[in-house]
């Protein structure tokens, strides 16, 4: 069973660096999230449905407290002042239309900044779409949980049958924390990053003392292995490898692709591959078609991609995730080598002795000024996801998800491209600096034919749909 996070509880060094960034706009950390239903829900079974789960997870009724005199992180705080009606809107297209017709609500809700007093989190029903159809569009700020940390939530708040499931009694409203004085604010976050630091360090120690009686030159390999690849987490570049996505800004752009989940799964059998490794292949040559296109060769590109380290004890959001940054190859014109190569250099860094150090890493991340790690983020050149979602049909107040795409944010890359499945659907979302990318058509023109090389792969020609935002298009 999932557990919940403590009221009172300081930030986590990852999810402080979430928060840290928002000093600087260009590398706001907000996900977006749409639910494209089949029809309109009910709005009772709605605001009933958002009240249970908000209850269920309490960190959607929590806000942030800067700590005193800012010597420990912010504080998660029960909002004595939580107001549900805030948090949820319901609009209607003066025009029906797709999911097209909703992106310029995702790109507005990417571009937008949090009430800081209050929860960090809004949900908004988009009435009016075509053929009777409705959407739900959820902005959540990126501390509060990653990819799966956010499916683990959205699990809380949707039913499994049309007519609802049964979850018994409505939890109790959790209770309201007393603020901390200054000392016992700064003893009880020193106290707890102590135990963090020895919850998770202990076992390699342990390990490593254990190594060091029974073989000294191999423990003292290991200690050398684990600095090294703690100083690779965070070595600092300075230039992007791409000489066409170079621009950054507070501006975005978003498109949506969608393709059948079990032809690419198929694809990547049949080089003996993963469903990841097919997707980050779709993507690599993509972005090998749209340098072309703008006249340019390029060998590789630096990516960022989320390891996650969530374990089932772990508490319901919150990040548990490295951010791992290495360089891709953009050379590779073949998708099955291309997926092959990508096999080898993400297993290898799975298997880097820092993975299971992501506090530490995120800590030191965190200690340099904010001006440095947005120069560091900046010149990556595109952030890669892949987010496990339900394999099962989904309802949200008696209405059936269709699809769910994830917009999740660029912090200082070019593009984030993000993918999740939802049944027997591969919902992607793009989500583009336009100073990076100021032709995000022309982008997505080319990740169609990158996604489509890999999937002749598997044998079978599959149609690709794809959304483009009316702001987006009326640019270009």
């Amino acid at each position: 069973m999932v557990r919940m996070g403590a009221d009172g509880r300081h930030m986590s060094q990852p999810d402080l660096m979430s928060w840290r960034m928002e000093k600087d706009p260009v590398l706001r950390s907000t996900i977006v999230a749409v639910a494209l239903l089949d029809r309109s829900p009910d709005q009772e079974r709605f605001v009933r449905m958002m009240e249970r789960g908000t209850r269920a997870v309490p960190s959607f009724r929590r806000k942030l407290v800067e700590s005193p005199f800012g010597r420990t992180p912010p504080r998660w705080v029960d909002d004595p002042d939580f107001d549900l009606s805030w948090h949820l809107r319901r609009i209607a297209l003066p025009h029906p239309g797709g999911l097209d017709a909703v992106l310029p609500l995702v790109r507005a809700a990417a571009m937008s900044a949090f009430d800081k007093d209050r929860p960090l989190w809004e949900a908004t029903i988009v009435d009016g779409l075509a053929d009777g159809r409705a959407a739900i569009v959820l902005k959540v700020h990126h501390s509060l949980t990653d990819g799966i940390g956010g499916i683990q939530i959205a699990n809380e708040m949707v039913d499994f049958e049309r007519d609802g499931t049964d979850r018994g009694p409505l939890p109790e409203d959790p209770p309201t924390s007393a603020p901390a004085s200054a000392l016992a604010d700064s003893v009880g976050w020193y106290l707890s990053t102590a135990g963090e630091m020895v919850g998770r360090g202990v076992p390699w120690l342990v390990r490593s003392g254990l190594r060091s009686v029974t073989n000294p030159v191999a423990a003292l390999r290991s200690v050398v292995d684990t600095t090294r690849s703690t100083a690779r987490f965070v070595q600092p570049v300075f230039t992007t490898l791409s000489p066409v996505m170079v621009g950054r800004s507070t501006v975005r752009e978003v498109a949506a692709l969608d393709l059948p989940l079990d032809a690419l799964r198929q694809a990547g059998r049949a080089a003996n591959s993963s469903l990841n490794d097919a997707f980050l292949a779709g993507i690599l040559l993509g972005l090998k078609h749209y340098h072309s296109r703008h006249g340019a060769q390029v060998a590789e590109l630096r990516a960022t991609l989320p390891i996650s380290l969530r374990r089932e004890s772990d508490a319901i959001g919150g990040n548990r995730i490295t951010l791992a940054r290495f360089a891709l190859p953009l050379d590779v014109a073949d998708p099955v080598a291309s997926m092959h190569r990508v096999d080898r250099i993400v297993r290898s860094w799975r298997d880097e002795p820092a993975v299971p150090l992501s506090s530490a890493i995120a800590g030191v991340l965190n200690v340099l000024p904010a001006g440095v790690l947005g120069g560091i983020l900046e010149h990556i050149d595109f952030l890669a996801s892949n987010v496990p979602g339900s394999p099962i049909p989904l309802y949200m107040a008696g209405a059936e998800v269709l699809r769910y795409y994830p917009f999740a944010p660029t912090v200082g890359s070019a593009v984030n491209i993000t993918l999740m499945s939802h049944t027997s659907h591969c919902c992607i979302g793009i989500n583009a600096d336009f100073a990076a990318v100021p032709d995000l058509p022309v982008l997505v023109e080319s990740l169609v034919e990158g996604f489509g090389d890999v999937l002749a792969v598997g044998g079978e020609g599959t149609r690709i749909e794809v959304s483009l935002s009316a702001t987006t298009t009326a640019q270009t």
